[in-house]
């Protein structure tokens, strides 16, 4: 249990059923439990939707988690709910402002692991400047959950130098990413399969709304495209982006960045980093022209220090991604055939 925001005194240690009936036991629940950890001036109103005011270009996105185990090294399913839902806002180039969240609820999971994940998301909300206005709760019988699933919606406003369209990508434009592949993907696998380091492996979840609003002062529109690689990973998105825009993309081994440990989990679990799920990561496409600058930025921030150009956008091999290997060969990295990670976020 958080020990930073106790939980109060309750008459109940698990949640049952009927906090999920609308009653009684659900007004507990929400006035001990959300309206006291996440209030703020729009929430306190406890109404079933919110008016807000925003001006300008908005963005909007909507997503849900069902990630297992709900609590993992680095993290929890709250706060990634958070950062998962800011970060897609950040990556249409906007400043995320408002989030709805709803919770479905597996009768029986403890209260003192539900107040952890509450707490967890007040702390992404601060850390990542938004709000929580409105949402939802409901409760399901016992085996019908896992737990906790949450959907969360974001919106924003779109930064004014923002400018992210596939369609403006062009040969020569440089890929970069903005720190180490694959870490919350093996934070995951690591409890599930019991592995053990020298040190722990933790999930990068991270808000990156900060980063790219530092980004988009610096590099405005030559910023052409930014994608986080979640489910999937990096080799799925570069796909996508070479099969959308008819062009081929070129990358090299040694460019990529990866931790040892995670790089050596990969390797035990027969797994390619390319693939595995990220959760605090942004993939850019950036004009040649901005690419120092634009690293220099990206560096300077916690969330971008380990940032690198990792290949090319080109006129050759037209909707396919090719890789330079360590010695010198090349191969086609293909598109994530069936799923490789279930349940990962």
């Amino acid at each position: 249990m958080n020990l930073n925001c106790p939980m109060p005194k309750l008459d109940f240690d698990t949640i049952t059923l009927g906090h999920g009936s609308g009653g009684k036991l659900t007004n507990i629940l929400l006035d001990s439990g959300v309206f006291e950890v996440l209030k703020n001036d729009i929430l306190d109103k406890r109404h079933d939707g919110a008016v807000l005011d925003l001006k300008g270009k908005t963005a909007f996105t909507t997503d849900s988690f069902v990630i297992s185990p709900i609590f993992f090294p680095g993290g929890n399913i709250g706060e990634l709910a958070v950062n998962g839902t800011v970060n897609d806002l950040a990556m249409c180039g906007a400043i995320p402002r408002h989030l709805s969240l709803s919770f479905i609820i597996e009768e029986g999971l403890p209260m003192t692991e539900f107040w952890d994940i509450l707490v967890s998301i007040r702390d992404a909300c601060i850390a990542s400047g938004v709000q929580v206005v409105t949402g939802d709760t409901k409760v399901v019988e016992r085996g019908k959950g896992d737990k906790v699933f949450i959907n969360t919606t974001g919106i924003g406003e779109l930064h004014p130098e923002a400018a992210i369209d596939l369609n403006r990508i062009e040969p020569g434009d440089k890929v970069i990413l903005s720190g180490e592949l694959a870490a919350h993907g093996m934070a995951i696998m690591s409890v599930r399969e019991g592995l053990e380091f020298e040190s722990q492996i933790e999930s990068d979840t991270q808000p990156l709304n900060h980063l790219v609003k530092d980004l988009l002062d610096e590099a405005g529109t030559d910023i052409k495209l930014l994608r986080d690689p979640t489910r999937g990973g990096v080799a799925t998105v570069l796909n996508e982006i070479a099969r959308d825009r008819a062009l081929g993309i070129r990358i090299a081994q040694h460019d990529l960045p990866i931790n040892e440990q995670v790089a050596g989990a990969c390797e035990i679990l027969g797994l390619d980093p390319l693939y595995v799920a990220n959760e605090g990561l942004c993939l850019a496409v950036v004009a040649e022209a901005a690419v120092d600058p634009f690293l220099k930025t990206c560096q300077a921030n916690p969330a971008g220090h380990f940032a690198k150009v990792i290949g090319t956008v080109t006129e050759e091999h037209p909707k396919k991604v090719v890789m330079t290997s360590g010695i010198g060969g090349k191969r086609v990295v293909n598109m994530l055939t069936g799923e490789q990670l279930p349940r990962i976020c």
